[in-house]
């Protein structure tokens, strides 16, 4: 697509399937959209509001979604792979079997989120916070969690971090 349509309102819209590839979306507005299985691809959503969005199933690879605001958004399997989520909200989402390989989430807000069976595998967590999150059954593999915030997460492994 390629399209610019930064700030646009597209809340509440049925947006499902839409191709928006490589578009430049800074600070949107998707609050409550349904964008199941759209093509995210590289796509420049900076800034851009996505709270209590279902986003299941959608392809976000290499996305930039840096200051966004994903709260209480659906992200079951959707794949985050390499895709830079620097101090985004995602506090209450749910992100159960998403693909986050290679994710760069300094400074991410991730509390209270569902993680469950989600491959963070070689994804930078520094200084995000994680507490109160579920992580069970996720893969943090080479994931650099140095600062990360975990007080009350459900780790991989079913028990709670002290």
């Amino acid at each position: 697509s390629g399209a610019c349509l930064s700030g646009i309102d597209l809340s509440r819209a049925d947006l499902r399937g839409t191709n928006l590839a490589h578009a430049t979306l800074r600070s949107a507005n998707f609050s409550e959209s349904n964008l199941t299985g759209a093509n995210l691809i590289d796509a420049n959503l900076c800034g851009a509001f996505l709270s209590g969005a279902d986003l299941n199933h959608a392809i976000l690879t290499a996305a930039k979604l840096t200051e966004s605001d994903l709260s209480g958004a659906s992200l079951i399997n959707a794949d985050l792979s390499h895709t830079l989520l620097h101090l985004t909200c995602l506090s209450e989402a749910n992100l159960q079997g998403a693909n986050l390989t290679g994710a760069s989430m300094c400074g991410a807000r991730l509390w209270k989120a569902n993680l469950c069976e989600a491959n963070l595998k070689g994804a930078d967590l520094c200084d995000a916070n994680l507490c109160e999150a579920n992580l069970c059954g996720a893969n943090l593999e080479l994931s650099d969690t140095s600062a990360t915030a975990l007080t009350g997460a459900i780790m991989p492994l079913g028990n709670a971090h002290d």
